[in-house]
This record gives C-alpha cells, structure tokens and sequence, in this order.
C-alpha cells in the first residue's frame, strides 16, 4: 500500500487541523492505521492509531481527548482531526500501515507516508 499524507500548515495555539492520508490500492481496509510524528531533533513517536473497522482507536497521552483518528475505507483515507493544538504539537506527522491491532511502536508499521508538516505558533 502506498500512503500520502497533507493536511499540515501553520496554525495558532489553541486552533484546529485535519490531517488526512490517502492510501492506494484496493487492500487499505485490511490494514491497521496509525499515525506518528517527529519533532526537530527527537525520535519519531506514536500519535494514534485506529482499527480496520474502526473498532478501536488508541491514543499518546499527549493528544487524548485533543486528536480524533478516523477513517473512510470507502474512500481508502484516514484522518486526524487535531484541535487544542499546542506548540508541542510542531512536528512532521506521518501515516502508516500496520498488520498489527493497537501498535504503537514505529516498527510495527510497514508503509510509511512522505510526512505533512503542521507548525503550531504561540
């Protein structure tokens, strides 16, 4: 599967983003979605991550009750609806693939999008 992720931008404190990644070919229902993000200069760590069926969503600590993972498999997407943004929220966000229900950890994941830019001013 091959993933494209936009959506980012500059956004003030406190505002809203959505996220999206499109996936190709006709198998993205059968495959766990997650996204992840990397900040300048830290490692790449888990956001969220949601069920085939959307059954199950997992969130970080860190956005829980602010980020809203969804998905269309009709329409092979999958969003993350950010609100409450924070300037801790700047990094480049990535979607992935994963085989694996409620994997958190980056090497769970086997498809990888380009990564969406998202700069959160104070």
């Amino acid at each position: 599967v091959q993933l494209q992720a936009f959506g980012g931008g500059l956004v003030q404190a406190g505002g809203s983003l959505r996220l999206s990644c499109a996936a190709s070919g006709r198998t993205f229902s059968s495959y766990v979605m997650g996204w992840f993000r990397q900040a300048p200069g830290k490692e790449r760590e888990f956001v969220a991550t949601i069920t085939w069926n959307s059954g199950s969503t997992y969130y970080a600590d860190s956005v829980k009750g602010r980020f809203t993972i969804s998905r269309d498999n009709a329409r092979n997407t999958v969003y993350l609806q950010m609100n409450s943004l924070k300037v801790e929220d700047t990094a480049v966000y990535y979607c992935a693939a994963s085989r694996y229900p409620g994997a958190t950890v980056k090497d769970s994941y086997g498809y990888w999008g380009q990564g969406t830019k998202v700069t959160v001013s104070s």
